[in-house]
């Protein structure tokens, strides 16, 4: 098979995994200038905290697969086309696209060959020589194969910018239904390396490890797992792993698919909200338990889960911004990260006024109901029984407008 027909089928096959994106790298020299948002095969597209777009090219090694997990497209019972990149097709691949600016680093993931230490040292190949032999200094995500002995993922943290080891599904349960081959148990071992080889290369002197973190992907809608399920396990994860970021991916029906599986795919408004309630609960303060319910344990699809907990917790509202400590003027609905931090900095000169928040773009009509400031006070609106409706409305325009849970405003 040439070249062109393997990347067309290996580019496509590495679709499916969600947590490629490049933030949190520090860059192991300055990006390059002029780099094009370029279409193109196997070329993805993530985005930076401060909205720079990274261009990477994301391929799988092989999709050839010796487990056979019910929800993945490279299953070994499934009938794909198979292809399989040598190290060196990989490594060639990248420094062509990456000298002509169309990329600015590599993705490389795998099925598994053989076993998970062949499969990990086939990985390791590509990153060293990229490192070692050619003085590669673009970003480097490779994919952790769970069961791969630790000294080789040592390896890895060595060559790449960030590890990820995909959870896939929140509870044993489901892998035991959906992915027999793989047992949360081990996947934890393997996260246990990273974070420490993690910790280890931040202190004075050592060798970097992995110096932009390590992260995974949770598939939403494949079982019965509610949002509060996966909730509680990404936080599970963000204080025990120390992962850097929880990637939520939308089941996909494939062909082939096991009986048991979903025959449509979940609304996709299901895996926005699932992101918007996990940067409430890595910047706002929240708890994962406290976004849902157990008489409704999904979020709501309709309003985001700020304004969800703000309806639900009436009594804890208005908030007065100008008495409010941080903690309780980041649960206003409207009021984000950086609009607290700009009202807290104003207060100390002047008590706010309606003018101000127009000044600091807060959305008013998201806002007002529930909050007190030096001339406006909402009175009987938060009783108001149809609140929650024109709320409702507001929150689908900022779905479609500007405002989004990557803008850091909720």
């Amino acid at each position: 098979m040439d070249l062109n027909a393997k990347l067309s089928i290996l580019a496509d096959a590495a679709k499916y995994d969600a947590s490629c994106a490049s933030s949190g790298a520090g860059g192991r020299r300055a990006s390059p200038q002029g780099l094009g948002s370029t279409e193109g095969m196997g070329i993805c597209h993530s985005y930076t905290p401060d909205g720079r777009c990274v261009s990477l090219l994301k391929l799988l090694l092989t999709n050839y697969c010796v487990y056979d997990c019910r929800y993945c497209i490279n299953r070994r019972s499934s009938g794909v086309r198979r292809a399989r990149f040598t190290p060196a097709e990989v490594v060639w691949l990248t420094l062509e696209f990456y000298r002509r600016n169309y990329i600015e680093g590599l993705f490389l993931s795998s099925g598994i060959i053989r076993d998970p230490d062949y499969t990990m040292e086939q990985l390791l190949l590509v990153a060293r020589q990229l490192r070692l032999d050619h003085g590669f200094a673009g970003y480097i995500h490779l994919k952790t194969i769970p069961n791969a002995a630790p000294e080789l993922i040592r390896q890895a943290g060595r060559w790449a910018d960030r590890l990820s080891i995909n959870v896939e599904l929140p509870r044993q349960q489901d892998l035991d239904a959906l992915a027999p081959d793989k047992a949360l148990v081990q996947i934890q071992r393997a996260m246990h390396v990273v974070r420490d080889g993690i910790v280890e290369g931040q202190e004075r002197g050592a060798p970097p490890f992995a110096p932009a973190g390590q992260a995974t992907q949770m598939i939403v809608g494949a079982t019965d797992a509610t949002d509060a399920v996966m909730l509680e396990a990404s936080a599970g994860l963000y204080a025990t792993e120390r992962i850097k970021r929880v990637y939520f991916s939308a089941y996909s029906p494939i062909p082939d698919a096991a009986p048991h599986l979903p025959p449509i795919a979940p609304p996709l408004i299901r895996e926005h909200r699932l992101y918007q309630a996990d940067w409430l609960v890595r910047f706002y303060g929240y708890a994962s338990r406290e976004l849902t319910t157990e008489q409704s344990p999904n979020l709501e699809l309709d309003i985001d889960p700020k304004l969800s907990y703000a309806l639900r917790h009436r009594d804890l509202f208005p908030v007065d911004l100008n008495r409010a400590g941080r903690r309780e003027l980041l649960r206003v609905p409207g009021l984000g990260v950086r609009s607290v931090k700009r009202i807290l900095g104003m207060r100390r000169w002047h008590r706010i006024r309606v003018g101000d928040l127009v000044r600091l773009r807060v959305p008013l009509g998201r806002a007002l109901p529930f909050l007190i400031v030096a001339d406006h006070t909402p009175g009987a609106e938060l009783e108001r029984l149809d609140l929650r409706s024109r709320l409702a409305r507001r929150d689908q325009l900022d779905l479609f407008g500007a405002r989004s849970a990557r803008s850091g405003e909720l």
